[in-house]
């Protein structure tokens, strides 16, 4: 069983950045409406994600209904011509101007030979907005080239000068220009079709001829991807286009073992994804080949179980760390406390489309009911628990409990910015730190009225870095939806650099602290076992985008593993030192 996913598939550079752009002005519009001149991309499931966000696409000018307060319109990456430059300037609209640098450049080159009194040979596809925009430049000495006989159609000229449209098929584009060689010798020829195209489509002409099948996934109205498509049908490769997972043929899939899966440049990486995740799942479970314990974790990622039993690590770790008995009562606390907040709020979120193309979405959806009951089982049991842990212990978990259901409860009036905790930027991060950190290293001595220590602290700073660092990690692992969805997330809100530096300051921080740990505060030399999970998550953060084949879950467990590499890592302390240090 074989799943490859293209190391192109997805937005190219020019996409990319206007939706950037776009979703940049969306996070400071306020109630102003944002129009797109025509929808921003060719993938609907995203053009209505950003509709739900107030970024309206209109064909027409005079779509937009007189009077409405809008922040600007925007012209989207394919770009337009000058004539409908000069129309939306007549409309006093703000213009935000995402041309792809790429289709900027064939403009410029049209603009320029046509000024020469050049005829001007566009190589691309009949109606598509790009070309639309190209022959605007022309200034009417533009002629169209869709396939090799146009060129046999040409009426006699003197001076010629070919430009391609950046997505245009790179096989048909050289056809063409042999014949515009042969027809007209002194034609300057460029190649303006992008070099993002040109290696998307020789991957694609790759994996067809290695893989049993090909997916490709991406909007029906992208001419790009359609011609990816038709590259992989090309070999005789069975080709399945489809828009999103749903669309997926299952039972065709399940005659082959090696599938190859690419997206045209429109496509964002929360809908690959979950193709790549509903694939690599299915074809997991017919597969012999898969081992069964790596189909179990999967399923433990999936689920939560996985986070809960990291939780209960945690709390043994920090227990020792505080050289008090290990107690499971306060694992399993741990352990049940996380699973009930985890569970409940993405039951929540999922009411709000907050974990749209998360690898636990179908799953939420097709077992609704017994993610709910698990969830409040547990929560019951965790409080159930914490009473049989003493009246300090109940009462400090109930009100971690009450936090953490409030966390996406109205809490303000209609109106206001911030109306929940989980509207407060970044919050996200912080809570789900502070929660783990509190039931894992504060419960246990509250609950055995012991005083609060400087080990207590140090275990505290431990956990809470440690999630904190894995809970950002996997945010900027999904900042594309997050952005689209309009979530503000550390990465949303300081950029993908900035949290990096941030991340690798809280990662050098958790060192110099163990490392420190023994001397300033007399604690046991646990902490320097405890240095082994933060190098790890370090080096997950250094290779976080570079694994681009793998699926969410199996993202998403890698990191997850942290907590079990700490837990880990405080018995085999244990084990070798007995509890009694250097």
């Amino acid at each position: 069983m074989s799943v490859k996913l293209a190391e192109t598939a997805g937005f190219c550079m020019g996409v990319k950045r206007a939706v950037d752009m776009v979703l940049e002005l969306a996070q400071h519009k306020g109630q102003e409406t944002i129009y797109t001149y025509g929808p921003l991309i060719h993938n609907p499931q995203t053009v209505e994600l950003l509709r739900k966000r107030g970024i309206v696409p209109v064909t027409d000018i005079e779509e937009i209904p007189a009077g409405t307060k809008a922040a600007g319109i925007i012209i989207r990456a394919h770009g337009i011509s000058p004539q409908e430059r000069k129309l939306l300037l007549g409309k006093n609209l703000k213009i935000i101007d995402a041309t792809c640098p790429k289709v900027g450049r064939v403009q410029a080159i049209i603009k320029k030979h046509a000024a020469r009194d050049f005829s001007i040979l566009i190589i691309g596809d009949a109606g598509h907005p790009e070309v639309n925009g190209l022959l605007g430049y022309t200034f009417g000495k533009g002629l169209l080239l869709a396939a090799v006989e146009d060129v046999h159609r040409l009426p006699p000229l003197d001076k010629v000068c070919v430009v391609a449209q950046t997505t245009q098929s790179v096989d048909e584009y050289h056809r063409i220009v042999a014949a515009v060689r042969a027809r007209f010798p002194d034609a300057i020829i460029f190649d303006t079709i992008c070099d993002s195209t040109e290696r998307r489509q020789s991957e694609v002409k790759s994996l067809a001829e290695e893989m049993d099948a090909m997916i490709i996934v991406g909007g029906r109205n992208s001419a790009n991807t359609q011609r990816l498509a038709d590259l992989a049908a090309l070999p005789g490769t069975p080709t399945f286009h489809v828009e999103t997972a749903e669309e997926l043929p299952v039972e065709q899939l399940a005659a082959h073992e090696k599938i190859g899966i690419s997206a045209g440049a429109s496509t964002p990486n929360w809908i690959i994804d979950r193709v790549v995740d509903t694939v690599t799942t299915r074809q997991a479970d017919k597969s012999r080949q898969v081992n069964s314990i790596f189909r179990f974790w999967v399923w433990s990622v999936r689920t939560d179980l996985y986070s809960a039993l990291g939780a209960g690590c945690l709390a043994s770790t920090a227990m020792l760390f505080q050289e008090m008995t290990v107690r499971f009562l306060y694992i399993a606390v741990a352990s049940l406390y996380v699973y009930a907040m985890h569970t409940l709020n993405r039951f929540i979120n999922r009411k709000t489309g907050s974990i749209i193309g998360s690898f636990r979405e179908e799953s939420y959806r097709r077992h609704e009911g017994q993610y709910l009951s698990t969830s409040v089982l547990a929560l019951v049991f965790s409080l159930g628990v914490g009473i049989l842990s003493g009246r300090a212990a109940f009462l400090f978990l109930l009100a971690m409990s009450t936090l953490g259901i409030l966390y996406n409860a109205q809490l303000a009036p209609s109106g206001w910015p911030f109306r929940s905790i989980r509207d407060l930027p970044g919050s996200k991060n912080i809570t789900v730190a502070f929660a783990w950190a509190a039931i894992a290293a504060v419960l246990p001595p509250v609950a055995e009225k012991m005083p609060l220590t400087e080990t207590t602290a140090v275990s505290f700073a431990f956990i809470f870095g440690i999630v904190f660092v894995r809970s950002v990690l996997s945010d900027l692992l999904g900042v594309q939806s997050d952005k689209l969805v309009g979530k503000e997330t550390i990465p949303v809100l300081i950029g993908n650099d900035r949290t990096q530096q941030l991340l690798n300051t809280i990662s050098l921080t958790l060192v110099v602290m163990l490392a420190a740990a023994t001397t300033l505060v007399r604690t046991v030399s646990l902490s320097y076992f405890l240095i082994i999970p933060v190098i790890y998550i370090w080096i997950c953060f250094r290779l976080y985008d570079r694994k681009p084949g793998l699926i969410g879950v199996v993202k998403e467990g890698v990191l997850e593993t942290a907590y079990i590499i700490a837990g880990l890592s405080a018995w085999a302390w244990y084990l070798i030192f007995g509890g009694k240090g250097l």
